[in-house]
């Protein structure tokens, strides 16, 4: 019955839709030149050849799929790519990433009507879904065509996984669509598996296989020569509610260590101005990175509201803040991303998304969590005085992300079925 509703509410509400479309287009949301892909439109051709979907929401999730198709485009060179997002961010890297001959599209909005168009035009022969991004009717759609489907690196949040939980029905309409849902540990498997998913596999974190880019060396340097040796800490992709906790953690912090330097860096960059506001408030003069301004040495907090440019914050210090963390719904940030870095990690107390990956990197004493702002100010003041733990602390994050590599390996042999069958000769050296 909801799967039915949402059908119909999909169906007769295009007008709706289309003014919401139009107002995110207002907004530089949507990519003008390119909102008829956000309809299905498009007037591209499809390759020819055996076509592989894949799909992502935004950055995080197609970060997650770019080793997995690297590795494709090498050793499957007759399959053909389509991958697909709903951001122009996502769009922007892709842009720059994608292996070559790859095509980039913008997912239709869920709509009946957007939907056909959009399978009519591609038809894909299979299609893998990154993490969470669970769209009834283009799932249906595409199951409905025969086309093979694959959730990887699935994930949900305890919170989403709640929420399904009360709709079981409707939960195994979606989520039984899946022939294979590859997830990163114990935690999502049982996740999936209560929610009706047939055949759940744990394989590890893909995004462990994305090894992040480095910075450019110029500007890395240039940030460093600004900072001049201070000490310095870093909270990295905070929420609204999180930067209010991490500011009064600095104030505490500079009582002991004066000329200390916080790098803030907002999940999204355009709450950079209200970061700035609460920092002047807070008594901690701040510089916004978007503003093009130097560090000065009264700078007591650096905004980093920019995009792409995480590399560059993390290699301006060891201690890392993951954020997205001190209950605010989150479930927190990849820690992968520090830890592959070189920096001891802290966390606030919900990570759900990250379940299994944070336990482990407790265990291994890789990482330590803080459950709220005076917790958060002593873990970082422990850390400053002491430099053998810093890098003991790094090391064994290092030893995680290094570990948790193997998941692409893992991921394309559950997969190898499904991709002989798109390409029976197999990757070229399989002939020698």
């Amino acid at each position: 019955m909801i799967r039915h509703l949402y059908r119909a509410a999909t169906f007769l509400g295009g007008p709706a839709i289309r003014l919401y479309l139009q107002r995110r287009l207002a907004r530089g949301k949507e990519d003008p030149a390119r909102f008829a892909e956000r309809l299905g439109r498009d007037s591209r051709p499809r390759p020819p050849g055996p076509l592989l979907w894949c799909h992502g929401a935004s950055v995080g999730e197609t970060l997650g799929a770019l080793p997995l198709l690297d590795r494709l485009a090498c050793e499957r060179p007759r399959i053909r790519f389509l991958v697909t997002s709903g951001t122009r961010t996502a769009a922007a890297m892709l842009a720059e990433r994608l292996p070559p001959g790859a095509i980039h599209a913008f997912v239709p909005v869920d709509r009946p009507a957007w939907v056909r168009r959009f399978l009519d035009h591609w038809r894909p022969d299979a299609a893998i879904w990154m993490e969470s991004e669970l769209w009834p009717n283009l799932l249906a759609e595409t199951a409905d065509r025969h086309v093979p489907l694959v959730l990887a690196n699935g994930r949900l949040s305890a919170r989403s996984h709640r929420n399904w939980r009360r709709l079981p029905g409707f939960a195994r309409s979606v989520v039984g669509r899946f022939s294979l849902v590859l997830v990163p540990d114990a935690v999502q498997a049982d996740r999936f598996r209560s929610l009706g998913a047939p055949d759940v596999r744990v394989v590890g974190n893909l995004k462990a296989a994305a090894v992040p880019s480095a910075a450019p060396p110029e500007e890395l340097a240039a940030l460093r020569a600004a900072i001049s040796g201070r000490p310095c800490w870093i909270a990295a992709s905070t929420h609204p509610g999180e930067d209010e906790i991490v500011l009064a953690a600095h104030a505490r912090l500079r009582r002991s260590w004066p000329d200390l330097l916080l790098v803030l860096v907002p999940r999204h960059a355009e709450r950079g101005a209200a970061i700035a506001e609460l920092a002047v408030a807070a008594g901690l003069p701040p510089v916004r990175r978007a503003e093009h301004r130097p560090i000065a040495a009264t700078t007591a907090v650096y905004v980093g509201d920019t995009m792409g440019e995480m590399a560059l914050y993390l290699g301006l210090a060891d201690i890392v803040l993951v954020a997205g963390s001190f209950d605010v719904g989150r479930g927190g940030h990849n820690p992968l991303e520090p830890a592959w870095s070189g920096a001891a990690i802290l966390h606030g107390p919900d990570m759900a998304n990250f379940a299994g990956l944070a336990q482990r990197m407790a265990e291994r004493g890789a990482a330590e969590r803080v459950p709220g702002g005076e917790e958060l100010a002593a873990a970082v003041g422990r850390l400053l005085a002491d430099p053998a733990e810093r890098c003991r602390r790094a090391a064994a994050a290092a030893a995680v992300a290094a570990e948790e590599a193997g998941a692409l390996d893992r991921t394309l042999a559950a997969l190898a079925p499904l991709l002989d069958r798109l390409d029976p000769h197999g990757p070229p050296d399989a002939r020698a």
